[in-house]
């Protein structure tokens, strides 16, 4: 069965800093394949950061320089660096992955940017 469970999600001024982490189990993938998304209030959900297949982080235009995407295999963990936060970065961070044609996500974790 594959869980996926974000951390790290918190109320943080404006040009601050989080880190995001997605603990994986089961399933059958590599954390490659793991990539953020996130939902802001009466958006769609988007996608933020995804592994290339060289290992390098892909981005969306909105974040590219600030936020980071990397990982630890021995901890089964991806997170997801973010600085520079700005209020249109509030929203609710999920970690995704597809196995075996489905889609799994993770419970979510509240990003708020706010003075």
């Amino acid at each position: 069965q594959v869980q996926l469970v974000e951390s790290g999600g918190d109320l943080v001024q404006p040009g601050g800093s989080l880190r995001l982490s997605c603990v994986t189990s089961g399933g059958i993938f590599g954390l490659n394949d793991i990539n953020w998304h996130r939902q802001a209030p009466g958006k769609e959900r988007e996608l933020v950061a995804a592994f290339t297949k060289s290992s390098r982080g892909e981005y969306a235009s909105s974040v590219t320089g600030r936020f980071t995407i990397s990982r630890d295999d021995a901890k089964n963990t991806v997170y997801l660096q973010m600085n520079s936060l700005k209020p249109e970065d509030t929203a609710v961070y999920y970690c995704h992955v597809k196995s075996v044609g489905r889609d799994y996500w993770g419970q979510g974790t509240q990003v708020t940017v706010s003075s």
